[in-house]
């Protein structure tokens, strides 16, 4: 979470989506991209200015140029997005996207070449045109407070920080992208088979997500729009193997690969805070709190969400007070952005020597009533930050003591928070997959993370000299 203007406030992207003509695209398509470009490196945590920019940028230009969409893979605009979420996805005008997160899930350049290559299939495809009549753009906002009852205040939290480009393709057009996405792979010089291998990893990542959570379905990301199942790795697996007496010398460039993520932060960007477990620490702002035992946290560029599963939700973020503007007329605009038709009165207090300013309204949707409550601090003279918490009406799952648990961080405690990043090793005499997954920075379940963070199975048997990425501290 960054410190930025009120974070409830809705950010409008692409409405619609046209597929490029070839040999190029066209100057509406070029505009398009371009004024949705920097929205959505807003929406993703920026562009990640790194070394591996500059490497998954030749490599998506390199797939993309075997479209045929345009003379030369230079006319894509390829970025590598700050962003903590498993994600990538194209849009008119050439403009290619992916994560780091999901950039680190791979193994090898061929598995990047694939999930680039199957979003630059959809624009090649004209799958956009196809569904020109249908929305472009779906966010996740009502979805994270609105699972809880689905009012109109909860459905105003549209823009979390966590909003997905989500392009509702049908399952055809999803196997057609797959498939091109093979041919692109085979064209450029890779090993097709990398194709079925990321798939495979990406499902198994996507389900230890959602257990991890408690929850039937992971946060979102790639395959939330691109729905991965067994059939989806076998279908794919046949065809790639279809390939592979053409595919030569199957490049995967894995050294390469590997050399290229080696460092790269993993999960939160420490200059955006950091979660463990239930706690948000974040040592630039010197911010901290802790969530009740049983939520699980998700930090966005705009915003720190939270939920437990139907018991509550909330939803922490921050913006800058008007020049006289009171905790009260601040509260109320927090409460129009999110949809309230009149802003409840306010009781003023502090917290942890924090001046504060906490409301609450009960509203009724279908045949259930639900509390919303708002606690707004009063943090420096230019940085306010909000708190909004819902709840079946009646019911606290831990919001009062979450609310209190807002402080700001010492020196030393903030010098103290650090992140996680992407460490390559290479496997030494005795090293098995379970003393290499007892170092991975976590407290839960670190032989399932480290075998599907290097495509391994339960079984694998290390060979001394072997390359193998870990998640550490630093």
């Amino acid at each position: 979470m960054k410190k930025l203007s009120l974070a409830l406030l809705p950010l409008a992207l692409l409405a619609s989506a046209s597929a490029a003509q070839a040999p190029g695209f066209s100057e509406s398509e070029r505009r398009q991209g371009a004024e949705a470009h920097p929205q959505l490196l807003q929406q993703f945590g920026g562009a990640y200015q790194g070394p591996q920019a500059a490497y998954v940028r030749q490599v998506g230009q390199k797939i993309a140029a075997q479209s045929g969409m345009a003379a030369s893979g230079q006319a894509y605009t390829v970025t590598l997005l700050n962003s903590n979420t498993n994600n990538a996805f194209a849009i008119p005008g050439g403009y290619v996207y992916i994560s780091r997160q999901l950039l680190a899930l791979m193994n090898d350049e061929a598995e990047l070449a694939f999930v680039l290559g199957h979003e630059v299939a959809h624009v090649a495809a004209q799958h956009s045109q196809k569904r020109q009549n249908r929305s472009a753009l779906t966010g996740l906002g009502a979805a994270i407070l609105g699972a809880v009852t689905g009012s109109n205040i909860i459905g105003g939290l549209a823009n979390t920080g966590a909003q997905l480009y989500t392009l509702g393709f049908s399952r055809d057009q999803e196997r057609q992208a797959d498939s091109l996405g093979v041919r692109y792979l085979t064209q450029a010089g890779y090993d097709p088979m990398a194709s079925a291998d990321i798939l495979s990893s990406l499902g198994a990542q996507t389900s230890l997500e959602a257990r991890l959570a408690g929850t039937s379905s992971a946060p979102p990301g790639w395959l939330s729009t691109h729905p991965a199942n067994d059939e989806r790795v076998t279908r794919i697996r046949r065809e790639a193997q279809s390939f592979v007496p053409r595919a030569g010398a199957r490049t995967t460039n894995r050294d390469a690969f590997l050399n290229a993520i080696d460092g790269m932060p993993y999960d939160d960007d420490v200059n955006q805070g950091t979660i463990e477990g239930t706690s948000f620490r974040h040592s630039g702002l010197r911010l901290a709190f802790t969530a009740p035992q049983g939520f699980v946290l998700q930090n966005t560029p705009t915003a720190v969400t939270g939920a437990r599963g139907n018991q509550g939700r909330f939803q922490f973020s921050g913006g800058q007070p008007q020049q006289g503007e009171s905790l009260a007329g601040y509260s109320a605009r927090v409460w129009q952005a999110a949809g309230a038709q009149a802003a409840p009165p306010v009781q003023q207090g502090r917290i942890n020597g924090i001046d504060v300013a906490t409301s609450q309204l009960r509203t009724r949707t279908g045949n259930a009533q639900v509390d919303a409550t708002l606690v707004v601090y009063r943090w420096s003279n230019d940085a306010w930050y909000h708190l909004l918490m819902i709840a079946p009406a009646g019911r606290d799952p831990g919001f009062n003591q979450l609310a209190n648990s807002v402080r700001r961080l010492t020196a030393q405690e903030a010098g103290a928070v650090k992140g996680r990043r992407v460490s390559v090793v290479r496997v030494a005499a005795g090293d098995t997959v379970q003393s290499l997954a007892n170092r991975m920075a976590y407290d839960d379940d670190r032989l399932s993370r480290f075998l599907i963070l290097n495509g391994l199975e339960n079984n694998a048997r290390l060979q001394p000299g072997q390359r193998v990425k870990l998640i550490l501290r630093g």
